[in-house]
């Protein structure tokens, strides 16, 4: 064997590597930010209004005004909507996470993310970054620790993050902390539970894990971290799926099928044919709103994500501005589309990466990241 032609095929493959998963990650934090102000705008119609004449096409700050915003009926106790039975006696919005934030979640047709500068990321894509950085630090993952670092963000008296707004499972998590439960066990059951926002957190996680670790090993590690916040079964069959996705696209030889790999993850909700969906003629809105529900459960928004990823993957822009202008659940379907397709193309758009408000920072960041767990070798 060509010693010399062998090192130099590890050094590519090693470039490769870095360079999707880099790609990845840049993508997950543009299809948040993108996706913001008009976060869950129920009625496409309604982006239009809001951002003429063609819809959200840069970043853009949060309007004043939501359309679609049920904010006012949200537990600020709990995760879930409002109920006359409050688990708690202390509000857990505004004493114990987004402290002084509270008073936003009144309001008829309040933003989500009231304030929010263009840019900006929402807080579940903060959770991703907290724990990349996590990882990057202590070079692996101890579920103790990292919950602990969690609490401590999520409670800071100083803000670690920019958003007015937490979903269920953060405030769920939350009010069982103030009953005294132990951390691992404060993850709470709601409606919503088996939802997109679930899979944030896991591309980062997955993505370090893969560097060493065979993948059954990953998948175990990314279903227990996934448990910590949403306990449900039937989501863990998604975060099997996408992490061996995450995998497939990882290590694909460049000429093996993105396609292929994206309707074998997709196919783990059942009856969701791909191929149909990506062949039929009535347009993105008619499977993303009409064939599955543009909100955030799982059963609909995980074929949604593999459908873009499919269509758009080799174009992360066009397939981001697509998913945001779609509305409903756009944010956290961003986040996971954009890591999809970044593994897929390797690509991301310059311009947009350096739109977003933390890019500096961000850019520092992912290349700690990729330094720990993607390094390139030194040629002999």
């Amino acid at each position: 064997m060509d010693i010399t032609k062998s090192n130099k095929l590890d050094f590519i493959s090693e470039e490769i590597k870095r360079t999707r998963v880099k790609a990845a990650l840049v993508n997950l934090y543009i299809g948040d930010a993108l996706s913001m102000p008009v976060h869950w705008f129920y009625n496409p119609v309604d982006i239009l209004k809001a951002f003429p004449p063609n819809g959200i096409t840069k970043m853009q700050a949060a309007p004043q005004y939501h359309p679609s915003s049920i904010m006012n009926l949200h537990s600020t106790t709990s995760g879930g909507r409002k109920s006359k039975k409050n688990i708690t006696e202390h509000e857990v919005v505004g004493d114990v996470i987004l402290k002084g934030k509270s008073h936003l979640w009144g309001r008829a047709n309040g933003h989500y993310h009231h304030g929010m500068q263009a840019g900006e990321n929402t807080l579940n894509a903060w959770w991703a970054k907290w724990l990349m950085n996590s990882l990057s630090r202590n070079g692996n993952y101890n579920a103790d620790n990292w919950l602990q670092e969690y609490v401590d963000l999520m409670t800071a008296d100083v803000p670690s993050h920019p958003d007015t707004y937490a979903e269920s499972c953060h405030r769920g998590f939350f009010a069982n902390y103030l009953l005294g439960k132990k951390l691992k066990d404060c993850a709470a059951v709601t409606h919503d539970t088996a939802s997109m926002g679930a899979l944030v957190t896991v591309a980062p996680l997955a993505l370090a894990l893969l560097s060493s670790e065979p993948l059954a090993v990953v998948q175990k590690y990314c279903k227990d971290h996934v448990w910590l916040t949403h306990p449900d079964k039937d989501l863990m069959n998604v975060v099997d799926s996408y992490v061996v996705l995450i995998d497939t696209l990882l290590n694909r030889p460049v000429n093996d099928s993105v396609e292929e790999a994206l309707e074998k993850a997709a196919s783990v909700i059942s009856g969701t044919k791909l191929d149909k969906l990506v062949n039929q003629q009535k347009g993105d809105s008619y499977v993303v709103g009409r064939l599955y529900s543009l909100a955030c459960y799982i059963s609909d928004s995980w074929p949604s994500v593999c459908y873009l990823a499919s269509k758009y993957y080799e174009n992360p822009k066009k397939a981001l501005l697509t998913n945001t202008n779609l509305g409903g659940e756009n944010a956290h379907r961003g986040s996971v589309l954009g890591t999809i397709v970044g593994l897929a193309s390797s690509l991301f758009d310059k311009d947009l990466y350096e739109s977003l408000a933390q890019h500096e920072e961000l850019e520092i960041q992912i290349n700690q990241f990729l330094d720990k767990f993607y390094p390139i070798s030194k040629k002999l």
